[in-house]
């Protein structure tokens, strides 16, 4: 996604030259698009936050800032309205507020290379020798760390039974997340050359990665079992090498399958 395009998705980019000229400069040095995008939108936000508080963004102060993290908390959540915490049922969750801020500190470091800022109103947390309590100096918003969430017995057996009625694309596609591990993009973004069915492996490309770090993972005995029916159906569909997993529908046929079709489908089956 050019700037040209997040600059008309969120007009506020374009009328802020140094903001634009940020943005660019990530878009150069080749970040993901969709990192772009979340980039943007969250500049963006915080400008429209400086614009109606009639403050210059290029010299606004950590009291500013507060206030946008101030209005991240308060958002109407489908959660509830009642704020107790940080992470209560009203506004962003902390993981989104620590999202939308890390743009925000971005732009201020970018300022300061520049020479525009002597200081990053942001901040973040870092070890300062010297300091009480170790050292550590706590970030403008405190980061809380919950425990994953792990489904019961009853809800595995739940989820597998809907994955068996499934079409096989879809049952091959939650037994190699499983097996492998895998994120949404490393999992639609598999190539057939990416599979070595001799040793039960596939590997995952560096640049699918939010860590861009390429790795070898391996998938189980019944995985394999299906994968291979899930190779003669797709040959059905395209013989083409390249992305593994491909749309059946109409409109777009033997199309590699994105992540929003993908997250439709375990919408669906919920």
């Amino acid at each position: 996604m050019g700037t040209a395009v997040l600059e008309e998705k969120w007009p506020v980019l374009g009328r802020h030259e140094r903001a634009a000229e940020w943005l660019q400069a990530w878009t150069d040095l080749g970040r993901a698009p969709r990192t772009i995008d979340a980039y943007a939108r969250g500049l963006a936000e915080y400008l429209v936050m400086c614009g109606r508080e009639n403050v210059d963004p290029l010299t606004a102060g950590r009291a500013h800032v507060a206030v946008y993290v101030r209005e991240l908390t308060s958002r109407p959540s489908h959660r509830g309205a009642n704020v107790v915490s940080i992470d209560s049922g009203s506004g962003l969750a902390n993981a989104t507020i620590q999202q939308r801020l890390v743009p925000v500190r971005l732009f201020y470091d970018f300022l300061m290379e520049d020479g525009q800022r002597d200081s990053n109103p942001v901040g973040r947390g870092r070890y300062t020798p010297g300091r009480q309590r170790g050292g550590h100096e706590r970030g403008l918003v405190p980061r809380l760390t919950k425990l994953p969430w792990i489904p019961t017995e009853q809800q595995w057996m739940d989820v597998l039974a809907v994955a068996a009625e499934e079409p096989i694309r879809n049952r091959v596609m939650l037994a190699l997340a499983y097996d492998a591990a895998l994120r949404r993009e490393e999992l639609c973004s598999l190539r057939t050359d990416n599979l070595d069915p001799a040793h039960r492996t596939l590997r995952v490309r560096a640049e699918t990665t939010k860590n861009r770090l390429e790795r070898v993972v391996p998938y189980s005995a019944p995985t394999g079992v299906l994968l291979s029916g899930y190779l003669a159906h797709r040959a059905k569909i395209s013989r083409a090498r390249g992305p593994l997993f491909l749309s059946e529908s109409r409109r777009n046929h033997a199309q590699p399958l994105s992540l929003w079709t993908w997250s439709k489908v375990v919408r669906g089956s919920g």
